[in-house]
């Protein structure tokens, strides 16, 4: 189901009903799997619809599991309510949390340089870093799927055969979701849309962001000073082709404007993962 093309009045009415508050119902932002609407007392409500399949593999605890990751910027968390819609098999859940204090910094692809200041950069930093410094148990799900050695393996062996060793070693909280939709700037930084968040292989965050600006190489490059740490270690390697990967690989739209920059840098990275 795609949210985007299916009336959700039905759903904002459960909200309101077990929240109990009104929804803003002018500025509806409806996604894939996911509403965000304001409510009348000054807080955001996102609703994700998830497939009882896939509420049973993770469950849910996203949100308000986030909230204890100290050092990390993020709204906060008031509460939660889920409900089972057993006519398509689905759970639906609403979580209640502060606004955002700022736009999204664009889409999840960027076509221009959003010229973000220093400030911005090292909030980025510190809240990075301090992700990956803590622990979960919960494991992360980019693109909705749990991340795993072997999907690893299968997702970067369908676009670069030649690579062969794949392993990772390092695994530590990432977001999992990390692109240029889910962060405010240019002013206050501010991570959002925490449902896929957990334990990923090191420097997932960074090359998924890196990923997201290659049609803008000075933006690219600035998230590789940035972040050079995460992405030139070896599991950081690994991730960028993982992420590249979705980009070139046999399923993936030829008309991105990634692609190109996409192969250029798989070129060089397997290069030297294979010289490391």
């Amino acid at each position: 189901m795609d949210l985007r093309q299916e009336p959700v009045d039905h759903v904002l009415d459960q909200v309101e009903q077990r929240l109990g508050t009104a929804l803003v119902r002018t500025g509806v932002v409806c996604k894939r799997r996911t509403v965000g609407v304001r409510t009348d007392r000054s807080s955001w409500v996102r609703v994700e619809r998830r497939p009882w399949v896939r509420a049973r593999e993770q469950g849910w605890g996203g949100v308000e599991a986030a909230v204890v990751l100290a050092g990390v910027a993020m709204p906060r968390w008031f509460g939660s309510v889920t409900w089972q819609d057993p006519h398509d098999r689905a759970i639906w859940q609403a979580d209640e949390t502060s606004l955002l204090p700022g736009q999204p910094v664009g889409g999840a692809v960027v076509a221009a340089d959003p010229e973000l200041p220093d400030t911005w950069w090292r909030s980025l930093n510190a809240s990075l870093d301090a992700l990956a410094a803590q622990w979960t148990a919960r494991v992360a799900t980019p693109d909705t799927e749990q991340i795993t050695q072997k999907l690893i393996d299968d997702t970067i062996g369908a676009a670069f055969p030649e690579v062969q060793d794949t392993r990772v070693e390092r695994w530590c909280p990432a977001h999992a979701d990390l692109n240029w939709a889910n962060v405010t700037g240019p002013g206050e930084f501010c991570m959002f849309d925490w449902e896929d968040w957990g334990m990923a292989p090191y420097g997932l965050d960074s090359a998924s962001l890196y990923a997201a600006s290659l049609a803008v190489p000075a933006l690219a490059d600035r998230v590789r000073t940035e972040r050079q740490a995460d992405l030139e270690s070896r599991d950081g390697t690994v991730m960028q082709l993982f992420v590249l990967a979705k980009i070139v690989g046999p399923y993936t739209d030829p008309e991105d404007p990634r692609a190109g920059p996409a192969r250029r840098e798989a070129v060089q990275l397997i290069r030297a993962l294979q010289s490391g």
